[in-house]
């Protein structure tokens, strides 16, 4: 088979939206395969292999991200009943949440703020532009939200969604490893610090380590969501007029 007919086939099933629903698929699992290979090390992180794959993909062949989006949206539709899944290993978990609940709250609230002011106050000190600032202070939150969040600031939805993917897979490979260190062994906590600062890709790096980390990750996930749509709107106009010369 000829350069030329290679070419031809590639053209028709590039528009067929099958193919990259089919290629995201083979690609997780491989990723997926590889960290069983690699004895769950989190620095062989399923999601940033599958990014790195599928961008290299896009980029090599001259696809559009529209034309991957319309064939892959159907792992996308997927997002709305896996989250609210996340609610069954939650409820069986229920009495030990009870007990950690007053923790927890300062927890949310301590960690919710310093995720979104600390990114919006660097940025400030290294000369970043206001909308990328914006852009950049609800990276902690699971994508839909800190992209809507960002947008009604007047940030950039596309810089934002690049921020969260960021954020989620540093601290999948890093924030066990850094929380252990600092001595912190319980799984509810870790699993509340990861869902709370790296949102789902935290979470899911969280169920790799036990279901009750997954449970608390997924509980963190949800309520920094909902707490940072309702307060960084009004304060984060506070806190840009600190940082005005």
């Amino acid at each position: 088979m000829n350069t030329e007919s290679m070419t031809e086939i590639w053209v028709y099933l590039s528009a067929q939206p099958l193919l990259w629903l089919t290629l995201t698929l083979a690609v997780y699992m491989l990723a997926i395969l590889l960290h069983r290979k690699a004895g769950g090390h989190p620095a062989v992180n399923p999601v940033l292999i599958s990014v790195a794959v599928l961008v290299s993909l896009l980029l090599a062949t001259g696809t559009p991200y529209q034309r991957y989006f319309d064939g892959a949206q159907f792992v996308h539709f997927l997002l709305g009943p896996t989250t609210v899944a996340l609610a069954v290993p939650l409820h069986g978990q229920l009495k030990r949440l009870m007990e950690m609940s007053g923790p927890l709250l300062i927890a949310l609230v301590v960690g919710s703020l310093v995720a979104g002011l600390s990114a919006y106050g660097i940025g400030a000190l290294l000369g970043a532009s206001t909308p990328t600032m914006v852009s950049l202070a609800p990276k902690s939150v699971t994508t839909p939200i800190a992209m809507g969040v960002a947008e009604r600031l007047g940030g950039l939805a596309s810089l934002t969604a690049v921020f969260v993917i960021l954020t989620g897979i540093f601290g999948a490979i890093f924030a066990d490893g850094i929380l252990r260190r600092m001595g912190v062994k319980d799984d509810p906590s870790i699993g509340f610090a990861l869902g709370l600062a790296c949102h789902g890709i935290g979470t899911a790096r969280a169920f790799q380590i036990s279901e009750q980390t997954g449970a608390f990750a997924a509980l963190a996930m949800g309520l920094n969501g909902l707490f940072t749509a309702l307060t960084l709107p009004w304060l984060l106009p506070l806190v840009a007029g600190l940082f005005k010369p």
